[in-house]
């Protein structure tokens, strides 16, 4: 198989309060802004999370990327529970505005499918 992919690890941050729902298994997509640096993130790869500032990390198997043009076109096509079942979509749009200008969110957007690899 010449186009078998190498997997990869990406390391990213999360604040508590998403870290918290991953590592409890109850926040099934992650949403990124599409940076060059993730563009190549695909089905298979791992994500190991951090909290920022701390040695607390759970790991994730990335099960498939989907891009979207803005936040608005993720949550819709991916249902706001999926993203975060603690928070409403307008809380959830307005939370990831929050983290990301527009000038990033013109980028696009990623939706990340992850599945919480044992500890």
């Amino acid at each position: 198989m010449s186009n078998a992919r190498t997997a990869r690890r990406h390391d990213l941050n999360l604040y508590r309060r998403y870290f918290d729902l991953v590592a409890a298994g109850r926040k099934t997509i992650e949403v990124r802004v599409r940076y060059p640096h993730l563009a190549d993130m695909a089905a298979g790869d791992t994500i190991r999370f951090r909290i920022k500032g701390t040695d607390e990390t759970c790991d994730v198997l990335v099960k498939r990327v989907t891009a979207y043009p803005d936040f608005e076109a993720l949550l819709d096509g991916e249902g706001p529970a999926n993203v975060n079942p603690a928070a409403s979509r307008e809380e959830q749009l307005a939370n990831i505005r929050a983290i990301y200008p527009p000038e990033k969110e013109a980028l696009g957007a990623l939706a990340i499918e992850i599945e919480l690899l044992a500890a």
